[in-house]
């Protein structure tokens, strides 16, 4: 069979069973509402969490950046390609974290696909939970590190893990966790995870993504809403949620920056990013500080907006964060309310298989504190709509 054979067939397959992604085009871009395909609506599927995407600060610092530095550093990171600004940015994180040092990558996906197989090595275990992002699945599968797995969150799982395991004569262990779970807003038990760490000399390495600038002290993640600052051995974050640009990042020791530079082949074989996007995370980092009303903001509006859907009697599932799912349990529903959203002006995705299982496709929200009540109030009287026409409330 010719290769295009294959791919058609698959395409076709995807699409019969509802679960194949068909993006829409953004056109005109606003932090609560935007132009996708010739229609305005009213965005509740963007990470952009603290409106930040949009700032005026962030906007002129790229372009000031853009017109001193040029449109890109024309190298990776370890030859010619580190600016000043690099290390401005790196500063700025470790301050904002209150860690000693950190490092800048290309995503918060390259910081997992490069970074855990760069530490996981042969003789070592690594212990995950099961609805770890993607990005941390595919680090552990490229280390040589011996794999075990938690239920979602189950504390009683995680022990029960590191017990049967503890007979053996590991190098190193160390657990891995998402800080909080993106597909259902859920957030990391990390006090009790990094107890039975401590009880059983493991490494923590925390996935922070949809953390950072929505938990803890002015958004400073979800060691800081647990008081775990300074003690997680690992914490990684992406400039692409809350922050409103791009870039992952790594937080910690010295130690482990320079670990990190030498050793992780997605830093060190990937061009460096743009002055102008390096810019604006500096400024999105000095816009949070400076304006914590945002933070404050955002929380306000989630709690108006998952108010709002339980009252209408819609199930939310596990949400206690910004990310607020609606459970439809089925695919081909989760689709047809998502296009009934769109049609009535609100955009917010169905997340279906293999995203999540088969018998949990939900509509994922995700509330901004750039939305107006009006913005909220709007959406849920089309979720009253929706919801009524298609006997799910």
């Amino acid at each position: 069979m010719k290769p295009d054979e294959i791919f058609r067939e698959e395409v076709e397959r995807l699409k019969k069973e509802n679960i194949n992604w068909a993006p829409k085009t953004l056109q005109s871009a606003s932090s609560n509402r935007s132009v996708y395909d010739n229609k305005e609506v009213i965005l509740l599927c963007s990470n952009n969490y603290l409106g930040l995407a949009n700032h005026p600060k962030l906007i002129q610092a790229s372009i000031e950046a853009t017109k001193k530095y040029g449109a890109g550093s024309g190298a990776v990171r370890p030859i010619s390609g580190t600016m000043e600004l690099h290390l401005e940015l790196e500063r700025k994180i470790a301050k904002f974290k209150k860690t000693e040092a950190a490092l800048f990558y290309q995503s918060g996906f390259a910081v997992n696909a490069g970074l855990i197989p760069a530490i996981l090595q042969d003789g070592w275990l690594v212990v995950s939970d099961e609805l770890n992002h993607g990005s941390i699945i595919d680090g552990i599968r490229l280390s040589k590190a011996e794999k075990a797995v938690y239920k979602h969150c189950d504390m009683e799982s995680l022990r029960n893990v590191m017990k049967e395991h503890s007979k053996k004569n590991y190098k190193a262990i160390m657990i891995i966790t998402d800080g909080v779970f993106s597909m259902d807003g859920d957030i990391a038990p990390l006090d009790e995870i990094y107890e039975i760490a401590q009880e059983y000399n493991a490494m923590t390495y925390v996935d922070d993504a949809h953390g950072d600038g929505v938990l803890g002290e002015n958004g400073r993640g979800a060691a800081f809403h647990f008081g775990l600052h300074g003690k997680i051995d690992v914490e990684i974050g992406t400039f692409s949620k809350a922050f409103g640009t791009v870039g992952g990042y790594i937080s910690g020791s010295k130690n482990l920056r320079e670990y990190a530079l030498n050793k992780s082949r997605t830093w060190l074989l990937s061009g460096s990013h743009p002055p102008g996007v390096v810019a604006s995370c500096i400024a999105a980092i000095d816009v949070l500080e400076s304006e914590p009303q945002l933070v404050k903001n955002l929380w306000k509006n989630r709690e108006f907006f998952i108010k709002g859907l339980k009252d209408l009697g819609f199930d939310t599932g596990f949400s206690q964060t910004p990310i607020v799912p609606v459970m439809l349990k089925d695919s081909g529903l989760a689709r047809k309310f998502s296009q009934r959203l769109f049609d009535e002006g609100v955009y917010a995705l169905p997340i279906v298989f293999p995203m999540v299982a088969k018998d949990k496709a939900r509509i994922r929200n995700q509330v901004s504190a750039a939305h107006t009540l009006e913005d909220l109030k709007e959406a849920l009287n089309a979720y009253e709509k929706i919801g009524k026409e298609l006997n799910v409330i």
